[in-house]
């Protein structure tokens, strides 16, 4: 049941970004879907004790497949389905936590939240980065393939 109302809240908080910063109303489905699908992919892997940098990455990497998929099918930008979709990621907890230990006096410990939302946002772009990668490897073999008449 638990699991049943984060799912949920993913899917809120990604489709309620994406009208706040006004996607169209016909991706706002898809766009939270991807957001759900995605935090459910990084919640597994943390109880698999895959580590938060790994989960992140993969999670990432996600959304860019699954955005990717979306914007071609409904021939839309992928930024439409990327930017809400990483909402649930969003390191928020830590961030805070990291601005209420300095600001409280508690240096030491908001220096190792300041490590962890630096970790994870970085995860997250370098898994940007691979899935964006894979993505024009990918499309140039099948223009290789195409050009060969394969």
């Amino acid at each position: 049941m638990i699991m049943i109302i984060k799912l949920c809240f993913a899917f809120i908080a990604t489709v309620g970004f994406g009208i706040i910063i006004n996607i169209p109303h016909r991706a706002l489905l898809i766009a939270g879907s991807i957001g759900t699908v995605t935090w459910f992919i990084y919640w597994a892997l943390i109880n698999l004790n895959f580590g938060i940098a790994l989960t992140n990455l993969l999670a990432s990497v996600a959304i860019v497949i699954l955005s990717d998929i979306a914007a071609r099918r409904m021939k839309m930008p992928m930024l439409i389905f990327n930017i809400p979709s990483l909402v649930p990621l969003v390191p928020g907890g830590q961030a805070y936590q990291m601005v209420r230990n300095i600001a409280l006096g508690n240096a030491a410990q908001g220096m190792r939240f300041l490590t962890e939302v630096i970790e994870i946002t970085g995860s997250i772009a370098i898994g940007f980065l691979i899935a964006e990668l894979l993505n024009k490897l990918w499309k140039k073999l099948l223009l290789k393939r195409a050009s060969r008449g394969m």
